[in-house]
């Protein structure tokens, strides 16, 4: 997967997610080293210290960052002395150039991945400004095991693709929850309306990525002319509606993507 060991500092769910994928999937966990200041227990082979170690012989050739962005001012210091071939950082709302000037990195990447890459069903958004085609193969490399890999051209689009991806999951888990709700307000026992609202939202997504046809299409498809679907959709459809509401929150992420990338500049 990549050429020489892999240092990670922070790794929580999202981290240790991304981890377990990539052991899964040949990474030598005697060649990975996470900070882990709790000292969290991982996977058997995985070096774990509390503090960034020093730098050293055969030094890290990929350093991942994964603790929360409002900690980026607790490690300035002990990053400043690493110069690892490559930084991959998945701290929402850190720039590029934030990020740059953490260490002497060869090459920075900046990564969103979102939760579902724990079953390898992800989506992760890659951007760097480098254009090495090596970097951009580990880059790849790592993300590849946790599902979908998109690279994003401009930076400034980082902010709208958090929201979307690395927010998203959020969104949906909540709207299952009240889709199965609404099933269970009309009379349906609760725990068979999660079973269905789920099942029917895994069916539906798989169907719709496999389609060649956008979902607006596929949404014309069930609804027939006065039909019960259509009346439904009738009520998604109005103004304000379903996708006023999406817009508003995806929009709220966005904005705090990008106060935390201004609370990052400093």
């Amino acid at each position: 997967m990549i050429a020489g060991r892999l240092l990670m500092i922070g790794c929580g769910n999202m981290g240790r997610a991304m981890l377990d994928r990539w052991l899964a999937s040949g990474l030598d966990p005697e060649q990975v080293t996470v900070v882990s200041p709790s000292g969290r227990a991982m996977p058997a082979g995985v070096t774990v210290v509390r503090s960034v170690p020093a730098p050293a012989k055969g030094d890290h050739a990929v350093v991942v960052l994964g603790f929360k962005p409002q900690q980026i001012n607790e490690v300035r210091a002990p990053l400043a002395s690493l110069a690892p071939a490559m930084l991959l950082s998945v701290l929402a709302g850190v720039e590029e150039a934030v990020l740059a000037g953490l260490c002497r990195a060869g090459t920075v990447v900046r990564a969103m991945p979102n939760l579902p890459v724990a079953i390898g069903k992800g989506v992760t958004a890659l951007h760097s400004r480098s254009a090495d085609a090596g970097a951009r193969e580990v880059a790849e490399a790592l993300a590849a095991p946790l599902g979908l890999v998109e690279w994003i051209a401009e930076e400034s689009q980082f902010d709208a693709v958090t929201a979307l991806a690395g927010c998203g999951p959020g969104f949906v888990f909540r709207f299952a929850d009240a889709l199965a709700g609404a099933g269970a307000a009309l009379g349906m026992p609760a725990d068979q309306a999660m079973r269905l609202a789920l099942a029917t939202l895994e069916g539906a997504a798989t169907m719709a990525s496999g389609s060649a046809d956008p979902p607006s299409t596929l949404a014309k498809r069930v609804a027939s002319p006065g039909g019960s679907t259509r009346e439904g959709l009738n009520v998604l459809d109005a103004t304000p509606g379903l996708a006023d509401l999406l817009r508003d929150t995806l929009a709220a992420s966005a904005r705090r993507n990008a106060e935390m990338a201004a609370a990052a500049r400093g």
